[in-house]
């Protein structure tokens, strides 16, 4: 197993216990990853407790058929977009039953990127209690590395919104 892999399984395994801990649901929009995420999930044995569906939308036509992403959005930014991305986080939320998710489009390669959009170019959304994030990714390498770097940060970026942040410590400052 991979180094980068390992890491996955790793924080898949933290995603899994912080979901399982607040009784939540995970679902997954995927296009440049290609169902790599859902996939990383459902490797850990008992995640029907808390992944609750995945969503492949790799056409355009899919993701406005199933997940409802305007078509009028994706022709006027690209596929490959933060407008995109994050209605696809949205749409995964809509039309499932979980309470967060986890969106990516992007150019893997070798082929299909252009000037504005080189290829590694990633959008990564998330949604957690209603609110909608985004990151811009610049990933190199190949088009394997770059899947599957997109699959690592979007769950590392999904962990981190779902983990509160540490008390305040009046007598540490």
């Amino acid at each position: 197993m991979s180094t980068q892999a390992s890491s996955i399984e790793e924080l898949v395994r933290q995603l899994a216990a912080r979901l399982t801990e607040k009784g939540w649901m995970l679902a997954t929009a995927e296009s440049c990853t290609g169902g790599m995420i859902a996939a990383a999930c459902t490797d850990l044995a008992g995640s029907s407790q808390w992944f609750e569906r995945g969503f492949v939308t790799y056409s355009n036509e899919a993701k406005t058929e199933m997940l409802g992403v305007p078509a009028e959005l994706i022709a006027k930014h690209g596929a490959v977009s933060e407008e995109v991305v994050r209605a696809m986080a949205e749409g995964a939320i809509r039309h499932s039953r979980a309470q967060v998710s986890i969106a990516v489009t992007g150019v893997a390669g070798p082929s299909g990127g252009s000037v504005e959009k080189p290829v590694g170019t990633v959008w990564v959304g998330w949604a957690v209690h209603n609110t909608i994030h985004s990151q811009l990714l610049r990933l190199s390498g190949s088009r394997s590395s770059i899947r599957l770097a997109t699959t690592r940060r979007s769950v590392e970026h999904l962990l981190t919104a779902i983990i509160p942040p540490a008390p305040h410590c009046a007598q540490c400052n």
